[in-house]
């Protein structure tokens, strides 16, 4: 294949547009903010599964205490009329006035076992409100983190986008001043070695492999005409002589 050395200059030009189009977009999709919103993301619906948590096991304890206290206000009641029926003087018979002051007795024990029983409710309670808040504290702290690094995101994305939108505007103004059969030569290598498909030869050395010319590579590239398109043996890359190839 031929091409005028000046065309075979200008893909350099073209693959360093592609090589930034490359890095930006690659930048793009390996941001440390998407990761940082992924992990944060994943956080923030674990953190509601345990609110849901912490409000369920909080209405259980109220269910509880409730019932809990409505068991003592009833046994307070009763309590309450076997007293008046003690103080007030109408036994006759012994063992039903034993058998009502021991039933008193029991009620105050059933009482005191109860009470103690919401006591310990209410100190579950407070340690599930303790729980709760700080369930809400760490929720609210993980989407403020969550917000920073989606506006760093949309920053970031409107930075890079702009420049690949002046980017591939360059390099369609470029593909139209180039050969359809360089372009071509050039797009299936770069489609084959990931993304570099022309490399200037600087110093006798393929700036695409880093690798340096053979002696009889750079006798071939000495004396083969400039306007044959070279590959550098190595990696097959197209191969542009230029002033500092040290030919």
């Amino acid at each position: 294949m031929k091409a005028d050395p000046a065309v075979q200059r200008q893909l350099l030009d073209l693959q360093t547009v592609d090589t930034v189009v490359a890095q930006r977009t690659h930048r793009r999709r390996t941001l440390p903010e998407l990761a940082i919103i992924e992990a944060a993301t994943a956080r923030l619906a674990a953190l509601g599964d345990d609110v849901i948590r912490a409000q369920t096991a909080i209405g259980d304890l109220d269910r509880e205490q409730k019932r809990l206290e409505a068991d003592v206000e009833q046994v307070r009641s009763r309590s309450a009329r076997d007293e008046t029926r003690l103080t007030s003087g109408q036994f006759s018979n012994p063992k039903e006035l034993q058998s009502l002051q021991q039933e008193v007795q029991s009620l105050a024990r059933r009482q005191g076992d109860l009470e103690e029983q919401v006591l310990e409710v209410m100190e579950q309670r407070e340690t599930a409100d303790a729980g709760l808040a700080d369930v809400r504290r760490t929720t609210a702290e993980v989407e403020t983190e969550l917000a920073g690094a989606q506006q760093r995101r949309d920053a970031a994305f409107a930075e890079i986008d702009a420049e690949l939108t002046q980017r591939q505007a360059e390099r369609a103004v470029m593909l139209g001043g180039l050969p359809a059969d360089l372009i071509a030569l050039y797009e299936r290598i770069r489609a084959q070695l990931g993304g570099t498909g022309a490399a200037m030869l600087r110093h006798r050395r393929c700036e695409g492999c880093r690798m340096e010319l053979a002696s009889t590579d750079l006798s071939k590239a000495r004396t083969t005409a400039a306007e044959e398109v070279l590959r550098c043996e190595d990696c097959g890359r197209i191969l542009v002589r230029t002033a500092e190839s040290g030919l």
